[in-house]
């Protein structure tokens, strides 16, 4: 006898072309995002999950609603220095991480959450593609630890750094995060989609900042 899964949560955002789909095993609605995408629930049946290489994701949730999202996001190649210089914040490749993240916050405060409220979990940041003069998941990593301290956001745990690429999936309404390092890929999928996005920041990036005359 065949199971029906619920119905689908309902959106708290314009979020139709996110893939959702039901995990038979957890028995839950999982919302998966790619690179440069959001995703927001406060739902008990939903989770998001993604796959992470060189890119952050930030798991935010409003600790006391169950209001909570997850961002997936890199920076810009080459053009972040340390972040204890004065010029890193407002850089350019700094506000491609700072839209990232107030994206997703304003997603949740305009869902119902507090700002006062929100609490942060963050992982990725792995060395995972070659021919990169710059460690960019370093640099993504010291990038949302400094966004977290300036805005005053309490970071509960993180799985920053290393080698390895990363699954995770996130449970918004309770804040439970699970994480799992791939030792071994099967396939260049995850290096594919990351040197795709890469290029394309590196693209939008210089015709962004690009002198006019």
């Amino acid at each position: 006898m065949t199971i029906l899964p619920p119905p689908l949560p309902p959106l708290l955002g314009e979020y139709g072309h996110i893939n959702r789909y039901w995990d038979k095993h957890a028995k839950i609605w999982v919302a998966k995002i790619l690179p440069g995408e959001i995703y927001i629930s406060q739902n008990a049946e939903e989770a998001i999950a993604t796959t992470l290489g060189s890119c952050i994701s930030a798991c935010i949730r409003d600790k006391k609603k169950g209001i909570g999202g997850m961002n997936h996001f890199m920076l810009p190649e080459n053009t972040v220095t340390s972040p204890s210089a004065n010029n890193y914040w407002m850089g350019g490749a700094a506000r491609y991480g700072c839209f990232a993240m107030e994206c997703l916050i304003n997603e949740i405060l305009k869902a119902g959450g507090e700002r006062k409220d929100l609490e942060m979990k963050v992982c990725g940041g792995g060395r995972i593609l070659s021919g990169i003069s710059n460690d960019v998941g370093k640099k993504n990593s010291e990038f949302v630890l400094k966004f977290a301290e300036i805005e005053g956001i309490s970071v509960k745990s993180y799985d920053l750094g290393d080698i390895y690429p990363r699954k995770v999936i996130f449970f918004p309404y309770t804040g439970k995060l699970f994480v799992k390092r791939i030792k071994h890929l099967h396939n260049d999928t995850i290096l594919t989609r990351e040197t795709e996005y890469k290029e394309r920041l590196q693209f939008e990036y210089q015709v962004s900042t690009a002198e006019l005359f």
